[in-house]
């Protein structure tokens, strides 16, 4: 499994990156509408050209304006640049190069990132002579497009994946990335300090004071770790959109680095929607995750019953994580840290974890016994056989009749039935159902 490229889409205003964005991840997310700083927030989206997956970022156009938003729409997009392996500057065709333009492009050459100049609201009915004005910017030949149209897309994309810094395969290493992620202020950088046994980050009630990832190297029980810090963001000025919107990107990209990810919840408090939205981020990129119950030292009448109903709250909550693993610390105190690792361990078993073919078919016929398949879109599902196959995460290829009968409630009954006799505590899985020829 290989580490996912990450593509900002970036211009001024009301060039088209929002139509762009939503053509390349072929499907409607952000807003587009044809009014300047629509797009105020960051959207992310999974792509793949030439069998190529890769995440995009939909950036908020950098303005000189004195305009709502315009500063913190400025500050999101440089936090996407700095993220970037590629970047995509798209310019307005029928306007030609404004002042506003070059202001962006004096950012992007600070960057030192690959920058595809793409030239938007191109119609082929138009002239192309004069696509050379553009080469003026100094980002090579531009690519002529029509974000509505499709027009050069593709052209585009094929340049995105050339640009492309080839990633290492993440199982082909001796060291295992850990992304420690989780809102502000929820002890992020007080678990490091305490892992690492170092005060590397700085620490304050203040939400937001880390601003930088931060990469510590340890090494426990002879094993090599790397533990990321997601960074939050330090308030600069007068902020008019939530500042919790601004580490979502951070904890995209160190996930999107990690081999297993510690989801880190404050215990002492509700759980909120933005924590649920950060864990949303690491099952869509199917990672292997720990969710940690943080401050476990501020818990009134702590006792095992209360550990109970804690982790009962949490699996209410985080309903599509109910394979995660889950541990109760306090960072502050340095209380059960030690807990993480032996979970860490345990997960990097599972992972590696391989089932006989002939168990898991016994398991998976007794299954069928058990609870026969719905009729589901005009036929009954009928499994002749299953095999776990090499990938990075526990894959399971079933033969079956066919694969449109499948219901996704027969689906997760299967998965739910393998993890019962096997112990893939904390890890994801994958079912693939083929027709049997």
């Amino acid at each position: 499994m290989k580490k996912k490229g990450l593509v900002a889409i970036v211009g001024r205003p009301n060039v088209g990156k929002s139509t762009l964005f939503n053509r390349i991840i072929r499907e409607k997310k952000a807003i587009v509408e044809d009014i300047p700083g629509v797009t105020r927030d960051r959207m992310y989206g999974t792509a793949e050209w030439l069998t190529l997956p890769f995440i995009v970022i939909d950036t908020g156009g950098i303005t000189l304006q004195d305009a709502p938003f315009a500063k913190e729409i400025k500050m999101q997009a440089e936090i996407a640049i700095d993220e970037a392996d590629v970047i995509v500057f798209v310019i307005n065709y029928r306007e030609g190069i404004t002042p506003e333009d070059e202001v962006v492009a004096k950012i992007l050459y600070k960057s030192k990132k690959p920058v595809l100049l793409a030239v938007n609201k191109y119609d082929k009915k138009e002239s192309d002579e004069e696509a050379y004005q553009f080469m003026t910017l100094g980002f090579g030949e531009p690519t002529l497009i029509s974000s509505t149209h499709g027009i050069g897309v593709g052209d585009l994309l094929d340049k995105v994946v050339n640009s492309m810094p080839r990633q290492p395969d993440i199982n082909q290493k001796d060291v295992t990335n850990i992304a420690i992620i989780g809102k502000p202020n929820v002890g992020k950088s007080s678990l490091v300090n305490a892992i690492t046994g170092e005060n590397r980050m700085i620490v304050s009630e203040i939400s937001g004071t880390t601003t930088d990832a931060v990469d510590s190297k340890i090494t426990v029980n002879n094993q090599k770790y790397v533990l990321i810090d997601t960074a939050g963001i330090r308030k600069r000025g007068r902020i008019y959109e939530n500042l919790e919107k601004y580490s979502y990107l951070r904890s995209l990209t160190s996930i999107n680095k990690a081999d297993i990810v510690l989801l880190i919840i404050d215990a002492s408090v509700p759980i909120s929607d933005q924590d649920t939205n950060i864990g949303g981020l690491a099952f869509e990129e199917h990672k292997p995750i720990i969710l940690i119950g943080n401050k476990w030292d501020i818990i009134e009448n702590k006792n095992t019953n209360s550990m109970i109903k804690k982790e009962e709250e949490f699996k209410a909550y985080f309903k599509y994580l109910q394979y995660a693993h889950m541990v109760f610390i306090s960072a502050k105190e340095n209380l059960r840290i030690s807990k993480i690792f032996s979970a860490v361990e345990h997960v990097n078993e599972n992972l590696k974890k391989r089932i006989k073919t002939s168990v898991l078919n016994e398991v998976l016929n007794k299954a069928q016994l058990l609870n026969p398949a719905p009729n589901h879109n005009g036929g009954r599902l009928k499994i002749y056989y299953g095999s776990q196959v090499e990938a990075y995460l526990p894959t399971f290829v079933m033969f079956v009749n066919n694969p449109s009968y499948v219901h996704f409630s027969y689906k997760r009954f299967l998965e739910n039935q393998i993890r019962q006799q096997f112990d893939f505590d904390g890890v994801p899985m994958n079912l693939i159902f083929r027709e049997r020829k």
